[in-house]
């Protein structure tokens, strides 16, 4: 059995819009500003798939969700690019491209979980991240184990480093107490 035809529908065409006056372009601007403002007080964003504590962030915080999105867009570029300069075989492009998609993916699992896991921040990984010691590990003979380069709360300074970059200061005292009081 032959297929019967089908009846052809034509399409509705639509008529131009009258361009709009500069006065009638003001006033539907500022309609629309108004409107945008009023949903924005009535009915303010929820951020579900971000973690509160991300979006509790002051702006002007260095890991606040605004800037880690703007990071995000930027890094996504900066692979999309990779991606075509790998496709001309482009000496490195690859390498760039892969270091461009993982940190993306790290900043977007920061923004879900509230733990960054990269070794640097910044748009383009450029800031290193500080380490800090959380709970000590001890050597055989009861001194704390220390590394280089890593904030140690139980004596106010990164370890290792100097003055400037956040190490000892030269005016603190040496404790008094040590670990072998305690034992």
């Amino acid at each position: 059995m032959a297929k019967e035809p089908e009846k052809y529908v034509r399409k509705k065409i639509r008529k131009p819009r009258k361009p709009m006056t500069a006065e009638q372009k003001a006033a539907a601007v500022e309609r629309l500003r108004l409107a945008r403002e009023k949903k924005a007080k009535d009915n303010p964003p929820t951020y579900k798939n971000i973690h509160p504590d991300v979006v509790a962030l002051d702006p002007e915080d260095p890991l606040s969700m605004h800037r880690v999105k703007e990071w995000i867009k930027a890094q996504r570029d900066i692979a999309s690019e990779e991606r075509k300069n790998e496709r001309a075989n482009v000496k490195g492009a690859a390498a760039r491209r892969c270091r461009a998609e993982g940190y993306a993916r790290s900043m977007q699992r920061y923004l879900e979980d509230s733990v960054w896991t990269d070794g640097f921040y910044g748009e383009k990984a450029s800031l290193p991240m500080n380490r800090v010691c959380t709970t000590l590990a001890y050597n055989k003979d009861g001194t704390p184990k220390r590394t280089w380069g890593v904030y140690y709360p139980d004596l106010g300074y990164v370890w290792g480093v100097s003055e400037e970059r956040g190490g000892k200061p030269a005016d603190m005292p040496e404790p008094e107490s040590s670990l072998e009081d305690f034992l």
